[in-house]
């Protein structure tokens, strides 16, 4: 007995000696300032790889919260105020903007009116593109004024400095393409191409240090690996899930999909250079052949509308006509009419020459490829032989392939600002940045520059409808659907929703329990 009130003691003393030590290095931690608690960290998995970060070149500056522009859209597409907190248009090509005097780059210096003006410098020098839609002639700065005069009178440029590559970078950091400097709520802390962005907050925020201590954004092109990584915890948030996967995400309590209406469309793009696609019945043909409400209801299990145009039907501008109807009857008729019949295979042909058409596809928005496969089967039951290709790049293949391809599932937001300007420009007219179909439609060119002059809302929707009227008679591409942007959430993650517009994924609000 005496020995075992002994060991009773000893054991006692031991523990009051352990609890003593634990509560001591607890106080001493609690003077130094040092948190005990694990960092924040969030995981995103993204289906388009990025080669390059560099904001004036890729989409995911912005989106990845490194970068940011003069000006961003709100939930309602309304234009506000972001890096510069107030702008003034002057007359009709000159506009002035205030930055604001609380905003340093990641480095730390100042965000001032030189910076920006060296970043839209360089943006316009590095990104054909971005400087044709910008149109600017000059730019001339006075503390945190800076003043742009563009080459023609030009509405739509307050609209145009919300793109992702007008971002506000230090345009004299080395490795930009890695390592870029921006005023984002986070900074690069390494960067795999095409295969991870890994960031880390930065403190000194200007609108307020964020939730989350560090993020990584991985990309994968597959919708099925993607839906799997987050299912089994590997990823935190997976975009542009397939619809076919969803089930077992809506019955995992621990997950949620988030499903919205987007500002985007999926159709086909014919190539215009091709013999057999410019003749308007043999499109007109193969645009009754698509079966959009299969599109919507199977292939988008209802995470989708109908298209009727490029533009959303809440838009002012769009197209009030009903979409397409499928009518294979009505497709054979045109096609017949156009020279083509049958021959002993069932196959058509004219002159001698079977109809056959490549389809180009690609994975990154998984219900492309299923719309390419039931498109495929479609024309075949009308004797038109079409060879599906599934590429990795598909804005490399379409063009640097022009000559190999003859329509493609495509799909591109058309109205990322709530105004069609922006598509029209870069998609119809002949040196459009997003026009490798080589679409060149004379009256719709015209009504494009008219439509780049015209300030007055009222009279911009009425030239867009009209050019949608004229684009639908034309055919020079298939309107499918405007899909839902379907995302993947872990119930961890609070404060966060995608947008519409798919410009902001990574904030400084977002949080994770």
């Amino acid at each position: 007995m005496k020995n075992k009130k002994t060991i009773a003691g000893l054991l006692l003393v031991l523990l009051l000696i352990i609890t003593g030590c634990a509560n001591e290095s607890g106080t001493e931690g609690e003077e130094k300032g040092e948190s005990t608690s694990e960092d924040k960290s969030l995981t995103m998995l993204y289906s388009f790889a990025s080669e390059t970060i560099d904001p004036h070149q890729d989409f995911m500056g912005v989106r990845a919260g490194i970068a940011e522009t003069l000006v961003k859209i709100d939930e309602n597409l309304e234009i506000q105020p972001w890096l510069a907190e107030s702008w003034e248009q002057k007359d009709e090509t000159t506009w002035v903007f205030t930055l604001r005097d609380d905003v340093t780059f990641h480095d730390g210096s100042t965000m001032d009116g030189e910076a920006v003006k060296a970043s839209f410098e360089r943006a316009i020098e590095v990104n054909e593109a971005l400087a044709s839609a910008l149109k600017i002639d000059e730019i001339k700065v006075d503390g945190q004024q800076v003043t742009f005069k563009t080459t023609e009178e030009y509405p739509a440029f307050l609209s145009e400095l919300v793109h992702t590559n007008a971002s506000i970078i230090k345009a004299d950091a080395e490795n930009i393409g890695e390592q870029p400097i921006a005023t984002g709520a986070f900074q690069v802390e390494n960067f795999s191409s095409e295969e991870k962005i890994q960031l880390k907050k930065y403190p000194e925020y200007w609108d307020g240090e964020a939730n989350l201590d560090d993020v990584t954004i991985t990309f994968n092109s597959d919708g099925n690996v993607r839906a799997l990584a987050l299912q089994s915890g590997e990823a935190d948030i997976a975009y542009h899930l397939p619809p076919e996967s969803l089930e077992p995400i809506e019955s995992n309590n621990e997950l949620r999909v988030e499903s919205v209406a987007s500002l985007r469309v999926h159709f086909f793009l014919y190539n215009s250079a091709k013999p057999e696609l410019q003749d308007v019945k043999v499109r007109q043909a193969l645009d009754l052949l698509v079966n959009r409400e299969v599109g919507v209801e199977e292939i988008m299990t209802g995470h989708a509308t109908a298209a009727s145009g490029p533009f959303n039907p809440d838009f002012k501008f769009a197209s009030e006509e009903e979409p397409v109807a499928y009518d294979p009857a009505k497709a054979e008729m045109l096609l017949k009419e156009a020279g083509y019949e049958k021959n002993a295979d069932g196959n058509l042909e004219k002159d001698g020459k079977q109809l056959e058409l490549t389809l180009a596809t690609y994975e990154g928005r998984p219900e492309l490829p299923m719309m390419a496969q039931y498109f495929q089967s479609e024309a075949a039951n009308l004797g038109i032989k079409v060879n599906v290709v599934t590429v990795e790049n598909i804005d490399s293949y379409l063009w640097e392939k022009q000559e190999e391809w003859d329509l493609v599932t495509y799909s591109n937001l058309t109205a990322p600002r709530g105004d069609g300007g922006y598509f029209f420009n870069v998609a119809y007219l002949p040196d459009g940045s997003l026009n490798p179909g080589q679409i060149n439609i004379p009256e719709v060119n015209n009504l494009t520059q008219e439509l780049n002059k015209e300030a007055d809302l009222e009279k911009r929707n009425e030239l867009q409808k009209r050019a949608v009227e004229i684009i639908q008679e034309e055919v020079s591409q298939s309107f499918i659907l405007h899909p839902h942007i379907i995302v993947g959430v872990n119930q961890r993650v609070k404060n966060w929703k995608p947008g519409s517009e798919e410009y902001y994924l990574i904030t400084n609000e977002m949080d994770v329990e």
